[in-house]
This record gives C-alpha cells, structure tokens and sequence, in this order.
C-alpha cells in the first residue's frame, strides 16, 4: 500500500525561502579603456572577445582575462 505524495508546508519565516539574487551586470570594456587590476596594477585594454575575455597591456606585459572580470576595474 502506497500513500500519494504529499506537499511540505510552506513556511513564510523560513530562511530557506529567500529567491536567489541574481549575478551583478558583467562589466562592458572597449579598446582603450584604462583599467586597474588587484595583482597586476594598471593597464590599458588593447583587444576584447566578445564578452568572454579582454587583453590587457600593462606598461609592456600582456595578459589575456576571462569574464567576469572579477579583479578587474574600470578608471
């Protein structure tokens, strides 16, 4: 003998209950942007992919950034 699935009560205090917060806006650079990077220092945006990666001249050494650029800040 089975019993039909029942519903869980829905409780509105509940902390579990709180919707998700959507992600922050990924942050839009062009070439030419003055950026300011946490390891790297500052930089000038030489190149952009899409929305998927940035390249970056900082005085003289290159690097290439995945989105989201979370270390990562536009001047």
């Amino acid at each position: 003998m089975t019993r039909p699935p029942s519903t869980r009560r829905h409780l509105p205090g509940s902390p579990f209950n709180v919707p998700a917060k959507p992600a922050p806006p990924v942050e839009q650079f062009e070439v030419g942007d003055r950026v300011s990077h946490d390891q790297y220092g500052l930089g000038r945006i030489i190149g952009v992919e899409g929305e998927d990666a940035v390249l970056i001249d900082f005085a003289g050494q290159q690097g290439r950034f995945l989105s989201p650029f979370s270390k990562l800040s536009k001047l």
